[in-house]
C-alpha cells in the first residue's frame, strides 16, 4: 500500500483534504465517493511529478531521522510505529517513501536489519551493519543515538573540508570567467582604438592584444579542451583504481589542502572506527566498514592492511604506522588503547583532536587565503587595466 493525499467537496459544499493509505488512486477515489464526497482527486504523497522532487537525501535529514528513531525506539515504541510515525513527519518526500517501505518489510516479517539493507540511498553499510550490532546486542537506541552523533560530526567534518575546497576553486573560476570577458569584449575596444595612434604600442599592450586576437580565434578551442579535460579526470577517478589512488596520494601531499585532508581523514578514521567499537561490532568487520568510508584510497589501503594485519595475529598499529598517514601520536594512541582495552576511547580522543585541527586549518586558511586571492585578482584584472591605459599615458605624456 502507498500513502495518498487527496482533496473533495462535501455535499455542503466545503473543501476537504487528507491522506489515505491505498493500494491505488482508484481505490482512495472510490472510499471518498462512499463517503459521500463529490469530485474526489487523489495522488501519491511526495509525488508531485515536478522537476524539483527530491532525488536524495542529505546527511543532515539522515540525522535528523536517526535521532527521532532513537528518541521513539527509547521510548518503548514498536519499531513498525516509529518508521510510521517518521514517515508523517518527514519533509522530503523520498524520505517518506523509504521509510514506508521499511515499515512495510517489517510488518512482512523481515528484520530491521534487512529492511535497512534494501535502502542504500538512505542507509550506507556502516548505518546497517550498526543496527544489526544494536539489534543483536539488545542496545538499539543507544546505537542508534551514537549513529546520529557519528553522522552529524562526519557531515560537520565534510562541509569544513569542502568549504576549504571550494572557496579558491570559485575564485579561481570567478577570475577565469572575468578574464576571458575582458580578453573578448574589452581589449577589443581599445586595440581599434590604438590602430589610429600610428606609434609602437608597449611591450605589455602588445602581448595582452596578442592574447585577446588569439582568444577570440580559439575561444571554443579553449571551452571544447576545459570540459573534455574536466569529464576525461572525471571518468578516469571513478573507473580507474590506480589513477584514482595516485590522484588521492597526491591530494594528501599537497601543500596546506594535503595537510587538512590527511586531518580530516584520521578524525573520520577514529570516529567510524570508535562507533563501531561502542556497538559492539567485531574489529575485523568494523575495520571493513571503516575502509569503504575512508574517503580517500590511500586510507583505505592503509585501513585494509590493518584488517590484514589482524587476521594474521599482527597489531592493528604496524600497517597504519607503515602507511605514512597516521602521525606517530595517532598510532600510539591505539596502540595504547589495544593493550589496555580502551581502544574506543582512544579512538574518540583522537578524533576529537583532529576535529578541532580541521576546524582551525579551515579558519587560518580562510583567512591566510583572502589577502593572497585580492592580490591575485589584483594583479590579474588591475594588469590589464594598466597594459590597456599605458598607451594612452604615454600619449598624455607625449602631449604634456
Amino acid at each position: 500500500m502507498e500513502m495518498y493525499q487527496w482533496e473533495a467537496i462535501t455535499k455542503e459544499g466545503d473543501k476537504r483534504k487528507g491522506e489515505m493509505e491505498a493500494d491505488n488512486t482508484g481505490m482512495v477515489l472510490a472510499h471518498l465517493r462512499r463517503r459521500g464526497l463529490k469530485k474526489p482527486k487523489a495522488k501519491k504523497k511526495g509525488k508531485p511529478g515536478g522537476l524539483f522532487q527530491a532525488k536524495t537525501v542529505s546527511e543532515i535529514e539522515i540525522v535528523v531521522f536517526t535521532r527521532q528513531l532513537a528518541t521513539m525506539v527509547g521510548a518503548g515504541l514498536p519499531l513498525v510505529t516509529c518508521f510510521d510515525l517518521t514517515a508523517k513527519g518527514a519533509e522530503n518526500p523520498l524520505v517518506q517513501e523509504i521509510a514506508v517501505r521499511v515499515k512495510k518489510d517489517m510488518e512482512a516479517g523481515i528484520s530491521l536489519t534487512e529492511a535497512l539493507s534494501k535502502e542504500p540511498k538512505m542507509f550506507d553499510e556502516l548505518f546497517v551493519n550498526l543496527v544489526e550490532a544494536g539489534e543483536q546486542s539488545g542496545i538499539l537506541d543507544k546505537v542508534l543515538e551514537r549513529l546520529a552523533v557519528y553522522k552529524e560530526k562526519s557531515a560537520n567534518l565534510k562541509a569544513k573540508v569542502k568549504s576549504a575546497m571550494t572557496y579558491p576553486i570559485a575564485v579561481l573560476v570567478i577570475a577565469f570567467i572575468i578574464t576571458g570577458i575582458l580578453m573578448i569584449f574589452v581589449v577589443p575596444a581599445f586595440s581599434d582604438l590604438f590602430n589610429g595612434f600610428g606609434a609602437e604600442l608597449p611591450l605589455p599592450t602588445r602581448i595582452v592584444i596578442a592574447a585577446s586576437e588569439w582568444t577570440q580565434a580559439n575561444w571554443y578551442l579553449v571551452i571544447i579542451l576545459t570540459t573534455l579535460s574536466f569529464y576525461g579526470y572525471r571518468e578516469a577517478y571513478q573507473k580507474s583504481d590506480k589513477f584514482h589512488f595516485k590522484m588521492d596520494k597526491i591530494a594528501l601531499n599537497l601543500p596546506v589542502f594535503g595537510m587538512i585532508l590527511r586531518k580530516g581523514s584520521i578524525a573520520r578514521f577514529a570516529r567510524t572506527f570508535g562507533t563501531m567499537i561502542a556497538a559492539g561490532t567485531p574489529i575485523l568487520d568494523s575495520l571493513h566498514s571503516v575502509a569503504k568510508t575512508a574517503g580517500n584510497r590511500v586510507v583505505q589501503k592503509a585501513v585494509m592492511d590493518s584488517r590484514s594485519s589482524i587476521s594474521e595475529g599482527r597489531t592493528i598499529t604496524e600497517p597504519l604506522a607503515e602507511s605514512g598517514i597516521f602521525p606517530p601520536m595517532v598510532t600510539q594512541m591505539i596502540s595504547i588503547g589495544e593493550s589496555t582495552g580502551n581502544l574506543e576511547l582512544m579512538l574518540e580522543k583522537i578524533a576529537d583532536f583532529y576535529e578541532a585541527e580541521v576546524d582551525r586549518a579551515v579558519d587560518n586558511l580562510t583567512a591566510l587565503l583572502e589577502p593572497f586571492i585580492l592580490v591575485f585578482l589584483g594583479t590579474l584584472i588591475g594588469g590589464l587595466v594598466i597594459a590597456m591605459y599605458l598607451p594612452i599615458f604615454q600619449m598624455g605624456q607625449v602631449i604634456g
